[in-house]
């Protein structure tokens, strides 16, 4: 156990018996300055460690420490777990590279599907509309008719992992794709499947761009991004920039 789990769990006890929102504001306060503080590394250390890849197991940690304490079927512990993801900053400003220029852009925490994930979304242009089986994001005002579809589906897939799914999705995908490209592995913007296609040359051609993660237990997620070629610099490299923000919370 870190020294952080240490600190969380001794604090938990020991204030057993303080009003909740107190106890609330300590956990947090020590919560963000283990994430946020930008300590210089000590000589010897190897590398240090990106915050984002470290969020997900410390949220576990203080949820389980968490539950040592409160009864999660109480209103106040329900509601405190909760609050495990106000770690994630409501908004903030990112910088893109569309069309090779670098852009300042506000973007948005929104919650995925039973709130299994968050991602931050650029809400002057996009917007995300929650659906029974996926959650989709797409442009605020739909574009002319003469345009082909703009849209990043997101879908769970609970009991398929990804190397079981990915030849499936494959050989669906070229009965409108017949060219599409070879199963590639990537790490950026999400590390998984990808799977590239497009049906022509002219500026209005159909583009698929899809990835396959894993859920982090038995499952995927499929995140499916359709757009056109024209679009490709512009939708695309704004997808790709959201999808860096894409995170599994449980």
């Amino acid at each position: 156990m870190s020294n952080l789990d240490d600190q969380i769990v001794k604090e938990l006890k020991k204030h057993t018996e303080k009003d909740l929102s107190q106890l609330q504001d300590e956990i947090w306060t020590g919560l963000e300055n283990e994430l946020f503080s930008e300590k210089p590394p000590k000589r010897g250390d190897v590398k240090k460690v990106k915050k984002k890849n470290r969020v997900i197991p410390i949220i576990a940690t203080a949820a389980a420490a968490i539950a040592i304490v409160f009864t999660l079927q109480t209103d106040p512990g329900m509601a405190f777990v909760k609050g495990i993801k106000d770690i994630f900053v409501p908004e903030k400003e990112i910088i893109q590279n569309i069309e090779g220029q670098d852009e300042p852009t506000d973007v948005n925490l929104n919650e995925g599907k039973d709130s299994e994930y968050i991602i931050y979304i650029d809400e002057t242009r996009y917007k995300m509309i929650p659906g029974e089986n996926a959650d989709t994001i797409t442009t605020i005002e739909p574009l002319p008719e003469k345009y082909p579809e703009v849209t990043m589906e997101i879908k769970q897939v609970a009991d398929e992992k990804p190397e079981d799914l990915v030849k499936k999705i494959e050989a669906d995908l070229k009965t409108d794709f017949p060219e599409l490209r070879e199963i590639e592995m990537v790490t950026e913007p999400v590390e998984g499947f990808l799977l590239h296609g497009l049906n022509g040359n002219s500026w209005d051609a159909k583009v698929v761009h899809l990835y396959l993660i894993s859920n982090g237990k038995e499952g995927s997620y499929v995140i499916r991004e359709n757009y056109f070629l024209e679009a490709a610099e512009g939708h695309g490299a704004r997808f790709h920039h959201m999808l860096k923000s894409f995170e599994i919370v449980e």
